[in-house]
C-alpha cells in the first residue's frame, strides 16, 4: 500500500441545505460526523489535510483534542465558490508534499469505513484513477487521483468538483460494500431516512 498517498476532507462547505443545522456536526456514535470522518482517515496511515471556511468555527472546535501530527487544517477564504476550491488546496498540498497521489474523502459520508479507505489504497496503481463504486456498481467516492493529475485538479473551479476529469480519465472502478461509496447525507429527510436504516 503506498505510503505517501494523502487524504483530503473537504469541509469547507456551506451545508446550505440542512440549514439551520451543520450536517458535519451531526452526531454519529456520540461524535461528530467531521470528526468521525477524521479520526477514520487517520487510521490509514496516511497525512490528512482538513479544509476549513472561516464562517464555520464550530467544525475547527469539532477537532479540538486531535493530537496526532499527521492532521492538517487550512482555512479556506474562498470557500463560497464550491468544493473546487478546498480541491485545488488539497491538490497543491500534495504537491508541496511530493505525494505520489491524493484521495478526496468527503466528509458527509458516515458509512465510509477505515477498511473502505484502506480497499481503496491497496488498489491504487500510482498511475490511473481509483474511484468507489457501490455493490450495484454506481460510481461514488472516495476518489484517488495520481500524482500527474494535481497540476489539473489546481486548476478546477466552481462546484462541480473533479466531473470533468473524471469524464476524460480511465477510471479503475474499486467495489466498496452496500452503499458505502454513495450514502451521502445532504438533507434533514437523508439524515432521517438514514438513521432509521443503520440505527445510528
Amino acid at each position: 500500500m503506498p505510503a505517501d498517498i494523502v487524504l483530503l476532507i473537504p469541509a469547507a462547505g456551506s451545508s446550505s441545505r440542512m440549514a439551520p443545522h451543520d450536517k458535519l456536526l451531526e452526531p454519529i456514535d456520540g461524535v461528530p460526523l467531521l470528526r468521525r470522518q477524521v479520526m477514520m482517515a487517520l487510521r490509514t496511515g496516511c497525512d490528512v489535510l482538513v479544509t476549513l471556511s472561516p464562517d464555520h468555527p464550530a467544525r475547527r472546535a469539532a477537532l479540538s483534542g486531535i493530537s496526532d501530527g499527521r492532521l492538517h487544517l487550512q482555512e479556506v477564504p474562498e470557500a463560497a465558490e464550491g468544493i473546487a476550491a478546498s480541491i485545488r488546496r488539497g491538490a497543491a498540498w500534495a504537491e508541496s508534499r511530493r505525494a505520489s497521489g491524493l484521495m478526496v474523502v468527503l466528509a458527509d459520508m458516515p458509512d465510509l469505513d477505515a477498511a473502505d479507505l484502506n480497499l481503496m489504497l491497496q488498489g491504487f496503481d500510482l498511475k490511473t484513477v481509483c474511484r468507489a463504486v457501490d455493490e450495484a456498481g454506481t460510481p461514488g467516492h472516495p476518489v484517488v487521483f495520481p500524482a500527474d493529475l494535481l497540476p489539473a485538479l489546481k486548476r478546477l473551479s466552481g462546484d462541480q468538483g473533479a466531473r470533468a476529469i473524471l469524464r476524460s480519465e480511465r477510471v479503475m472502478h474499486i467495489q466498496l460494500p452496500g452503499t458505502h461509496a454513495t450514502t451521502d447525507l445532504d438533507t434533514p429527510e437523508a439524515w432521517a431516512t438514514w438513521r432509521a436504516r443503520s440505527g445510528r
